[in-house]
């Protein structure tokens, strides 16, 4: 499969501030991206149905629906990458935001350029994530681990023999630990090996982590596989 170009992407941005919404489609479509736009969670949802969508940038707080009452119910179909938009107040919905199914977070006010760095290394990641599952790969790399199964060619991952559906963040971040098992990884390195780019906040790690052990562990509270090393990183447990 051919990589999709700038103008292959529609990205649809949800913002009920009329001249940040406008800057934004202006912004994207400058760098050549299709730019769809909706005014709030309700209008966002619309457009989705009746349009291909690739991103979406989600602010929290809009009339209606929110930003993160959309982003959930977009997760119940939809596994495309989500940047949500958060004032620097919102600190608690932000974190929400990221439990029930977002990938990354931009807090305003931010630089245009800022928000293209972040829509860039989604994008990408998302590209490789559509990729592999239209290619059939003579040698499967799949790695288990106890009852967990990550089959990086078919981007799939099953606990317990169950199918488990993860977010294309999430599924990278697995992939880094299960491939290293018993290998302690910092906040920091997760965050630069996954996005590719400098730690700026390693809270989002820290959310991920918590949304992962919730759809693979029997009980969350006292993980089997994904155990926290305090004060050092994170790790997969090796099993017998």
């Amino acid at each position: 499969m051919e990589p999709l170009k700038n103008e292959e992407f529609n990205i649809l941005v949800v913002e009920d501030d009329r001249e940040i919404r406008d800057g934004i489609e202006i912004f994207l479509k400058s760098q050549n991206y299709k730019v769809f736009k909706a005014a709030d969670g309700v209008e966002g949802l619309s457009v989705m149905e009746q349009n291909e969508i690739h991103l979406a940038i989600v602010d929290i707080m809009m009339p209606r629906m929110d930003g993160v009452t959309m982003t959930m119910r977009l997760r119940e179909k939809y596994d495309f990458p989500v940047i949500m938009l958060s004032a620097k107040s919102e600190e608690t919905d932000k974190v929400i935001g990221l439990n029930i199914g977002a990938d990354d977070y931009v807090t305003k006010p931010f630089t245009p350029l800022e928000l293209l760095a972040r829509v860039n290394s989604q994008l990408r990641r998302y590209t490789k994530f559509l990729n592999k599952g239209g290619a059939v790969m003579q040698d499967e790399r799949v790695y288990t681990i106890g009852g967990l199964e990550l089959n990086e060619d078919t981007v799939e991952f099953f606990a317990d023999g169950k199918p488990v559906k993860l977010t294309p963040i999430e599924f990278k971040i697995l992939a880094l630990l299960m491939k290293n098992p018993g290998r302690v990884f910092s906040a920091e390195e997760i965050y630069e090996r996954v996005w590719n780019e400098k730690a700026i906040n390693t809270d989002t790690i820290m959310v991920h982590v918590r949304n992962i052990r919730d759809k693979i562990e029997i009980n969350p509270k006292d993980p089997k596989y994904l155990k926290v090393v305090w004060g050092v990183g994170y790790k997969m447990e090796k099993q017998p």
